[in-house]
């Protein structure tokens, strides 16, 4: 997930507690790890959508559902009995945010999550990436970190000029890393920067491939595992904001702008649910990502305490936060051009969320 603050703000999460990461993807190509359905209910969740959605019918829908990480969604929906959704749910997981915008852009999937960044790098792809922001959520900016490996003689970021540094490009990992070299004074080319996947990264750090890591969420946590240090956080860099983005197909299609809607109002509510029953949450999370439960429980907690997840529906203030990053980008060379972000939101779901953040409060 962020309003970017100057250092001197993609992807879960990161968001290891929703694992969204904003920041997220490699350039490795899309992993789809799990795809499930699930079909409910024929009503929509109360409040989800307006007195015109509840006479359509979203029993023949299926919503195409990207997610960072691992089935955290799908999971958690079920756990805190969300599932009963009146379409069909297909779940696909990607390592990044950018890697569900790539499948987007291929008809593969209707809703995706990111952080701030891989939007801006995707609509500058063919026919403007083939999506629209339509969302935004706040969550945690902890776990999105730069590290060394264990033994490492680097002491500080300016240590780094010269030094093989992964990183997972067109993320939040691509952004935080741009800054932080800024700050020691140094500029891209002063590292041998090395895109890679969340994975591939992490093994290239164990092994001594590379230098350091910019990286978040598992990846992160299982670089401490194995020894790894912080050299320098995200946490002050990147503003928390995740968004979500569909097609232009999907919203002007009736039946699926119902489902996203009621879909994202679940969403909402799972966000809440986790916040009340942490312990719960942090076992599921545990057992899917390989870590002790009192860890998941610990970052669980940080993370809600620093910024609680949950959607917005303050358009102004998260095109205001993305336009900052995407200036700073521009002006470190790492866009094309300019970029007027407001051209890659669109509005349609703003009364929606209005509606829905108003129930949540």
């Amino acid at each position: 997930m962020l309003q970017v603050k100057t250092l001197a703000s993609l992807a879960s999460i990161s968001l290891i507690i929703l694992l969204f990461a904003a920041g997220c993807g490699s350039n490795s190509g899309s992993t789809e790890d799990s795809k499930a359905a699930t079909t409910a209910s024929s009503a929509p969740l109360a409040g989800s959508s307006d007195e015109a959605s509840t006479s359509i019918d979203l029993s023949t829908v299926t919503l195409r559902v990207g997610q960072t990480g691992w089935s955290n969604l799908e999971l958690g929906f079920k756990a805190a009995g969300l599932s009963d959704t009146p379409y069909k749910v297909q779940y696909s997981v990607f390592q990044g945010g950018n890697l569900q915008l790539e499948a987007m852009a291929a008809g593969n999937i209707d809703l995706g999550s990111t952080s701030e960044i891989p939007p801006l790098f995707a609509s500058q792809a063919a026919n403007g990436g083939n999506f629209k922001i339509i969302a935004s959520f706040e969550s945690t900016t902890l776990n999105q970190e730069l590290v060394i490996p264990k033994g490492s003689s680097i002491k500080s970021v300016a240590d780094l000029k010269g030094k093989k540094v992964a990183y997972v490009n067109a993320t939040t990992a691509h952004y935080f890393l741009a800054k932080m070299l800024e700050a020691a004074g140094l500029s891209w080319s002063d590292i041998e920067a090395v895109p890679l996947s969340t994975s591939d990264g992490l093994s290239a750090l164990i092994s001594g491939k590379v230098d350091a890591l910019a990286s978040y969420g598992n990846a992160i946590i299982s670089a401490h595992q194995n020894g790894a240090t912080e050299l320098a956080s995200a946490k002050d860099i990147l503003s928390g904001n995740f968004l979500y983005e569909t097609t232009p197909e999907a919203i002007s299609d009736p039946a699926k702008h119902a489902a996203i809607v009621d879909y994202l109002t679940r969403l909402n509510k799972f966000y809440a649910w986790t916040r009340s029953n942490q312990q719960q949450w942090a076992e599921i999370t545990a057992a899917n990502t390989k870590q002790p439960v009192e860890q998941a429980l610990n970052t669980l907690k940080l993370g809600e305490a620093q910024q609680p997840s949950k959607l917005s529906s303050d358009f102004e203030k998260a095109i205001a936060s993305q336009q900052e990053v995407a200036d700073t980008l521009a002006g470190l060379g790492l866009l094309k051009s300019d970029l007027d972000v407001s051209s890659i939101w669109s509005r349609e779901f703003e009364e929606e969320l209005q509606q829905i953040t108003a129930e949540s409060e």
